[in-house]
């Protein structure tokens, strides 16, 4: 999935529209030590950037109400032979991984994304 587009996603997964209005937020996720999970770094530093734009929203009366419904973060994580359950993957840790797995959160699960083809054989033989 394009990381804009997963992005853009979970971030309107916490975001009353209606409350917002008619007002776009655009959000710029640069990453400048790409040493691992870009997606989940870029989403989770989207979440914090839109959070403090909206309060300064708030702040100067452009918005009555948060439309923020929850918080949301989200992580990498992998499973390795050698080393077993990886959280927050470095490239190394990515490249080697057989499972490779995007979590993104608030109190419940917003999305599940599986990198890794190896994950699907794994999981058939965990469940048989």
């Amino acid at each position: 999935m394009e990381i804009q587009r997963l992005i853009g996603r979970a971030l309107r997964a916490v975001v009353d529209l209606e409350k917002l209005g008619e007002r776009t937020i655009w959000i710029d996720c640069d990453v400048i030590q790409a040493d691992g999970g870009t997606r989940t770094a870029s989403i989770t530093g989207a979440f914090v950037a839109m959070t403090l734009a909206i309060q300064k929203l708030r702040a100067e009366g452009v918005i009555k109400e948060n439309p923020i419904t929850d918080y949301l973060a989200a992580i990498s994580v992998g499973i390795d032979s050698q080393q077993g359950l990886l959280l927050d993957l470095n490239y190394e840790e990515d490249s080697s991984a057989e499972v490779d797995m995007n979590v993104i959160m608030t109190g419940a699960l917003v999305a599940l994304l599986n990198f890794k083809e190896q994950a699907k054989k794994r999981h058939s033989q965990e469940n048989s």
